[in-house]
This record gives C-alpha cells, structure tokens and sequence, in this order.
C-alpha cells in the first residue's frame, strides 16, 4: 500500500525498511524475496551491525546468496569495534558498503571512505571526517567571532562556555575523541569517553552556575563565590579551583599568541 501510495503521490524516492534479523530463516528470505518481485528496487542495503564481528559477515554471506544486494550499512562503528568485520564483508560478498552509522542522530549517517575506515582501524583517526563534522555543525560566525578573541587575547569564560556548546553539537565526546590523529589521539583515547563525557558536563554546570558579570570578569571569583558556584553545580570547591587554572592557562596561551603572532607558534609547542 505504501509503495501505491507512493508513486500515485509521485514520489522520487521510496524507502521500505524491513523486521531486523540476527539471524537468517527461509520465512525471512521468502518475504524478501517476494518484496523484491513486487518492487524491483533500484538498491537493496543490508544493514549490519559492526559490533557482533564474525556473525556479521555470516549474515551478509546468507543474504548475499539469497538477494540481490547491492550495498551495505555498517551501524555502531562508533563503539569498540573499530570496523574489521567491514573489510571481512566485503571481501566475502563483494558488495560495496555504501555507509558507515555513527550514532542514533539523523546526521550520524555518513558516506562510506575506505581510506578514512583504514585510518581507525589503524588508531590513525579521521581528521576529514572531523572536519566535515565541524563544518556542518558549527556555527561558522560565532567560531570567527571567537577565533578573533582568541588571537586579541580576549577571550572570557561567556567564550568558553559558547565554545563547549558549539562542541556538543559535534556529537559523543567519545566519537570526536576517536576521530583525532597520532599522538593527540592516543593521549585523548587513554581517557575514557565516559570520564570525557563527565569532565565536560561538569565543566558546563560550573560555568552555567556563574553569573554573567563572574564569567565576564573571572578576577572577582573570591572564595565565597567560589562555594556558591561549587553548590550550585553539584561540584566541589576543588573543581572549581581546577576549571579557573586551565582557564588561566588558556588565556596564557593566547596572551602569547598575540604578542608572539604566526612566528611565535612553533616556539609555544616547542618546535
């Protein structure tokens, strides 16, 4: 009936999505089969889950053999497994896969790169993907606007929390952190995306517990306000303490970045 509708409505694309399986049985291949006769789609996807390894490539091999597939779906490729069972797949079907699921969200569906696929199974990370992360979800004004306060010295705690919305809307803490390249990646991995997650909602209630003037002008945080933040936030007072030091150092480095400009950089890194 959908599929009726569908083209009386003039439709150009039709999905039909049908009952998951872990595994395979005549009844499922049989109404599969039937659904192809009747609608003759132009692709057939299976979607597979990353996570259940050598199962995964069973399946696929069972559906291969009894429907003409013509792409794959590879889903959790943002937990532990890092996607071997994708280079399993596709040499045991032959069929291409087409993309990679990263998360429940509508955007966490990107396009299959080997190259990219390669890098994260190696630990390498996927600095294009990063970025193609990036771009579609950061708001490009509000990150120039900051990148000029940053390279005035200018920067506030009003900056930094904008700065932590705009990497909430990246996705998982532990998606971006599996992302990052060489070293940097492997120091950010030795943290559990967990902890990361926890550091950064703790860092969040912190400076939402700030007023406006206190985040404007962090030199007024005496100790009395710092406890009133430390409840306010469910944290301690310690942890408070710890925010404003890194805060500190981070104005440090854009302090120096300022008065050193482009020339000074490799001198800040010890390059």
């Amino acid at each position: 009936h959908a599929f009726d509708k569908a083209q009386k409505g003039g439709f150009t694309i039709v999905i039909l999505d049908t009952a998951g399986r872990s595994q395979l049985d005549d009844t499922l291949m049989d109404e599969l089969q039937a659904i192809t006769r009747r609608v003759q789609p132009a692709e057939i996807l299976l979607v597979v889950d990353a996570m259940i390894g050598q199962e995964a490539v069973n399946i696929a091999k069972g559906f291969k053999e009894n429907i003409d597939l013509s792409g794959l779906i590879l889903t959790k490729m943002d937990g532990d497994a890092r996607g071997g069972a994708a280079i399993s797949i596709r040499s045991v079907t032959g069929v291409p896969i087409k993309f990679l699921g990263t998360g429940e969200a509508l955007d966490a569906l990107e396009t299959y790169d080997p190259s990219r696929l390669s890098s994260r199974i190696l630990g390498m990370g996927d600095m294009l993907g990063l970025i193609e992360r990036a771009e579609a979800n950061l708001d490009e004004e509000v990150a120039r606007k900051q990148a000029e306060k940053m390279m005035a010295g200018d920067f506030t705690l009003e900056d930094f929390a904008e700065q932590l919305r705009q990497v909430r809307k990246m996705g998982p803490i532990g998606q971006l952190l599996e992302m990052l390249p060489g070293g940097m990646g492997q120091m950010a991995r030795s943290v559990s995306p967990q902890d990361a997650e926890q550091q950064l909602k703790m860092t969040e209630a912190i400076v939402n517990s700030m007023t406006v003037k206190e985040r404007r002008n962090p030199d007024i945080l005496n100790a009395s306000r710092r406890r009133r933040i430390a409840t306010g936030s469910g944290t301690q007072v310690q942890d408070v303490n710890r925010l404003m030091k890194q805060f500190r150092d981070m104005q440090r480095i854009f302090k120096t970045m300022k008065k050193s400009g482009k020339r000074g950089l490799p001198r800040m890194f010890g390059m």
